[in-house]
């Protein structure tokens, strides 16, 4: 697997929530960042299929993940 790096702005209030979101799931930051964006790239792609009438029983896929 090849790894991208990217830099990710987070807003100032934001940032003690997601760091302390990630130490209560036992997490790294970057992990918990990443897995928050495969969640919602799942759930998005999940609803797009529903929106043009495909795969209607994944339309909430994603937010079982």
């Amino acid at each position: 697997m090849s790894i991208t790096t990217m830099t990710l702005r987070v807003p100032d209030d934001l940032a003690p929530a997601i760091r302390h979101a990630a130490q209560h799931a036992g997490m790294s930051v970057n992990a918990y960042v990443v897995r928050a964006a495969r969640h919602a790239a799942t759930r998005d792609a999940a609803h797009q299929l529903a929106a043009l009438g495909l795969g209607q029983d994944l339309a909430g896929e994603g937010d079982a993940l």
